[in-house]
């Protein structure tokens, strides 16, 4: 099996080496890009879409079918984490607390269930690293600072460097911060793993409906100048307001994603202790 494994990976291999004598030069001025996609687009960007960041219209509207499926592939990413590491079976492990009063921790072995429901006890990781001010009180104050910068970036990706995979990964890093500078269930406390995984899912959602939207109001997929019908822009502004839409979506998704791996693979999939 291995062997035939290997050979067919040879084949593809060589296939697609072989295929790459028809590309262009690199660097080829005379290539069709050079000569035809890059100037038309250059050229009709801001008139076709009112967007000045041609990086966004080009993503998000010339080569939107493209952006949605690289969009949908994040999103299986995160299926394939989550059905690959996480577990929902009890395991017989050992549980800390440590008596918040006094700083005590106490050992318990094979307990299954939490046996202490005090509030003067809060359960801890077997590798404990204590309360630090500066690094909990800096993080929570540095937190929604980036989730409104990350807010920023996916609303202005039209006028500027940025848009939803840009938006999706900086929101997705400030809930792993609050997982790194406190702990993991902290961090699934604010954002539970029901809601992520609805979240992933919600993502690829909006932006295959807003596609369905336009087909229902009697254009092409994700042709968004078909919005002009039901909102009162011309069809040029409902092209812009169509991007926005499915950048709002990818970065929804790409956040979901990140925080689930994030949380399935520090934690092994049993969302306990994270690292």
């Amino acid at each position: 099996m291995k062997r035939l494994a290997l050979i067919i990976v040879i084949l593809s291999g060589g296939l697609l080496l072989y295929a790459t004598k028809d590309f262009p030069s690199w660097g080829d001025p005379t290539s069709p890009a050079s000569t035809h996609v890059s100037p038309r687009y250059l050229k009709k960007s801001l008139e076709e879409t009112r967007v000045p960041n041609v990086v966004t219209s080009i993503l998000a509207d010339y080569r939107g079918y493209d952006t949605m499926f690289e969009t949908t592939v994040i999103f299986c990413a995160g299926v394939a984490c989550f059905m690959l590491l996480r577990t929902f079976e009890k395991r017989e492990t050992d549980h800390y607390y440590r008596h918040v009063p006094t700083g005590i921790t106490i050992h318990i072995k094979g307990q299954r269930e939490i046996p202490i429901e005090s509030k003067e006890f809060e359960k801890i990781d077997a590798i404990w690293t204590p309360y630090d001010l500066i690094i909990n009180t800096v993080s929570r104050f540095l937190v929604p600072f980036i989730q409104l910068f990350a807010l920023y970036v996916i609303a202005h990706g039209h006028h500027s460097p940025g848009g939803g995979f840009q938006g999706g990964v900086i929101l997705g890093a400030s809930m792993i911060v609050l997982a790194i500078a406190f702990n993991l269930r902290t961090a699934v406390r604010r954002l539970g793993e029901r809601i992520d995984s609805i979240m992933s899912a919600l993502g690829v959602f909006i932006y295959s409906g807003i596609g369905a939207l336009c087909v229902l109001l009697g254009a092409n997929f994700l042709d968004y100048k078909a919005l002009a019908q039901i909102l009162p822009i011309d069809r040029v502004a409902a092209r812009s307001d169509g991007i926005l839409g499915v950048e709002i979506g990818v970065g929804i998704a790409v956040m979901a994603v990140m925080i689930c791996v994030y949380n399935n693979v520090a934690s092994e999939g049993r969302y306990d202790e994270g690292l």
